[in-house]
């Protein structure tokens, strides 16, 4: 039997719990009062509330649960346990915060209350008759794509997965081949456009699509870390000589393949490694004095798992 380990467990259950709190807070407190739908059910909940005024949260758990449903029954039991409790999670906290708190804006340049005659320019604070602000389009998304990116990052190292509008994605990559990151991208584009029906300001979409590129990039640096990895090739003469700095000077292991060159049919040794980006700096300035004849091909690796990097996953 396998062994559980509990302080894994553990901790991805707080990444799982804060992440889902950070979301919420980020919808209700930053997205939904500037009218911005980043894509996922929640965005289309943010257009739907501006709308026609109910819950964001009563409005995605109608679309949560059917896709969860649906999803399940056309693509199978792809969806664990943890993306369940994440769903109910995250309705529960954006469900309070609304509540509570409300849709008052943080980031804004001035808040005004019994405002009879707005300025044209001031957006009217979600669900009130005479609450206004001065909007800060800029920051706002800026914050917005960072807690967004955050918590959805928090979520995925759980081992959760963020369900919702890319259940659509999937289910229409099985039956049209389109590439499931284009699909994404073409459902999350859609959503955001829905925002010119709350107010037909081109803006709106701008900002959103903004949002979703911010957010893109923190979750790439939550669940990869900070580390930049490159893969080099290195075609030489001299591989005893450049084995010894890779592997004695610089630590690393690597691959030793044999080829034949194309233009002379020479027999080749070619060596592949990966490293850090400091590591590449070091290999470039020695192998420029072991072989400066040696060609080097070098390419970004987003993801390395294995000995010496990123454990493999367990499951």
């Amino acid at each position: 039997m396998k062994t559980i380990n509990w302080k894994k467990e553990a901790l991805a259950y707080f990444y799982l719990i804060f992440g889902s709190l950070l979301f919420a807070v980020g919808d209700i407190l930053f997205v939904n009062p500037y009218i911005l739908a980043p894509g996922g059910t929640y965005g289309l909940s943010n257009v739907l509330n501006t709308v026609w005024p109910w819950k964001v949260s009563l409005y995605a758990i109608c679309m949560d649960i059917p896709l969860l449903i649906i999803g399940t029954l056309i693509l199978g039991p792809k969806f664990g346990v943890k993306t369940i409790i994440s769903t109910v999670l995250i309705f529960g906290f954006t469900y309070l915060i609304e509540t509570i708190i409300g849709y008052n804006p943080i980031i804004h340049n001035g808040l005004f209350e019994n405002v009879t005659n707005p300025n044209p320019e001031w957006l009217q604070v979600p669900h009130s008759e005479s609450v206004y602000f001065i909007p800060d389009y800029f920051l706002n998304t800026l914050v917005s794509g960072g807690i967004y990116g955050l918590a959805i990052g928090l979520i995925f190292k759980s081992g959760a997965t963020s369900g919702g509008s890319d259940i659509i994605s999937m289910i229409l990559h099985k039956y049209t081949k389109i590439s499931l990151g284009t699909l994404v991208m073409i459902v999350d584009s859609i959503i955001t456009l829905t925002t010119l029906i709350a107010e037909p300001q081109l803006r709106l979409p701008v900002y959103s699509i903004l949002v979703i590129f911010i957010e893109g990039k923190i979750i790439d640096l939550v669940v990869d870390g900070f580390n930049s990895y490159k893969t080099a090739f290195i075609v030489t003469d001299k591989a005893e000589e450049v084995r010894d700095l890779i592997v004695k000077d610089i630590n690393r292991g690597g691959t030793c393949f044999f080829g034949k060159g194309l233009y002379k049919g020479v027999d080749r040794k070619m060596i592949y490694v990966t490293l850090t980006r400091p590591e590449l700096v070091k290999l470039q300035s020695a192998l420029s004095e072991i072989d400066p004849d040696a060609f080097l091909n070098v390419v970004s690796s987003t993801e390395i798992m294995g000995k010496g990097f990123k454990p493999l996953p367990e499951n």
